[in-house]
């Protein structure tokens, strides 16, 4: 294998794929990024045996070939190489090693055989469901934080995409949960996804989805089935296993009968909360909220820091109440809403709240409230 190609285009791609691969591994090929290099093109080929991440980038191939290197290294090395660089990559029999040059400097990794470089297959997928970078984003960026990091309840540890219908109308819908918040946003289902099988999207895979969708262009192109889902990005391709399980009943959760609307300027609320919460326990970082007529105080005591106290002024017009939050959950949702406003709706002293974006009608977030 020889070719020549630019240090931005391989840096570029080789920043796509190694992500993917594990920092501590028990099986050496797993260390390691597939090269494989024929006509004018450089395909690179990354796993960790649950994910796949599969780039491409042009380059000047002189003699074809598909050797594996070690990505981190490989990619810390062309870091590092000036800007606007030509890297020549080259390797032969007679030297088991991958040679990298680009100006005086010269590298030397070790290799393993291609042919030992798992690959993951692409059997069982449905046709290609094309989905806007735009609508994908927003329906990433409006649930994640509420994934589950608690892997006894393995299957809270990714993103539930499935599709439903309200009313008539079909929805692509992603739901996240962690047992004490609940956060859902949906959009129009794209032509085709109608009958594509609900699925759990492990946390790792959406985090690389989501650093891929940067600079995937206007569309992605989704293929789902029951064990696997597949995101083709413009020359990239992010295959991954899903979760086996079964997601929780969310419906049963989101509240119906709230009947105590609050409404609060977003920005001002989680500054307050934030403020507040400074002095806070660590483990629980409850806040007090209570609301009256045209107001709510904000309230953290904590027997070693002291006690902090905030007033914020609300539209609410109902008997006073009074409930306790996580501070950070309530910031975490906080920081969704994309208009000025935030709705909350609030039940009982131990409901669950329902959180609204009036700028948004396709996010709906639940918080349990704290017994303290």
């Amino acid at each position: 294998m020889k070719l020549t190609i630019e240090r931005a285009a391989l840096l570029k791609a080789l920043g796509h794929v190694q992500s993917a691969v594990e920092r501590r591994n028990t099986i050496p090929i797993l260390s390691n990024v597939l090269l494989s290099a024929e006509r004018e093109r450089l395909t690179f080929s990354a796993t960790d045996l649950d994910m796949e991440i599969i780039d491409e980038a042009f380059a000047q191939v002189d003699q074809p070939g598909q050797i594996t290197a070690p990505a981190h290294t490989l990619y810390e090395i062309v870091r590092k190489l000036p800007e606007g660089a030509d890297v020549s990559l080259s390797f032969t029999g007679e030297d088991p090693r991958l040679t990298i040059q680009a100006g005086r400097s010269r590298f030397n990794l070790p290799v393993l055989p291609a042919g030992d470089f798992p690959v993951m297959s692409s059997d069982g997928l449905s046709g290609r469901v094309t989905v806007d970078v735009t609508d994908l984003l927003r329906l990433i960026d409006k649930t994640r934080f509420a994934i589950s990091a608690e892997e006894t309840r393995y299957y809270l540890n990714g993103l539930y995409l499935h599709t439903v219908v309200e009313d008539g109308v079909q929805k692509l819908r992603a739901v996240a949960t962690d047992g004490s918040r609940l956060a859902l946003a949906e959009m129009l289902a794209p032509e085709g996804a109608a009958g594509s099988p609900g699925i759990i999207i492990p946390r790792k895979t959406i985090a690389e989805a989501r650093r891929l969708l940067d600079d995937a262009g206007e569309s992605v192109e989704l293929r789902i089935s029951p064990q696997k889902v597949r995101f083709e990005f413009a020359g990239a391709a992010l295959t991954s296993k899903v979760i086996d399980g079964n997601f929780p009943d969310y419906g049963r959760v989101i509240p119906r009968d709230n009947t105590r609307i609050v409404m609060a300027d977003a920005k001002l609320l989680a500054q307050a909360i934030d403020r507040v919460a400074t002095i806070s326990a660590e483990k629980s970082r409850s806040v007090r909220m209570a609301i009256e007529s045209g107001k709510c105080v904000l309230t953290v005591r904590n027997m070693e820091a002291g006690q902090a106290v905030e007033e914020l002024e609300i539209d609410y017009d109902g008997d006073a109440f009074e409930l306790s939050f996580n501070a950070r959950y309530l910031m975490d949702i906080t920081d969704q809403i994309s208009g000025e406003t935030i709705e909350m709706r609030f039940g009982g002293p131990n409901d669950p709240a329902l959180v609204l974006d009036p700028a948004d009608a396709d996010v709906r977030y639940i918080l349990m409230p704290l017994r303290v």
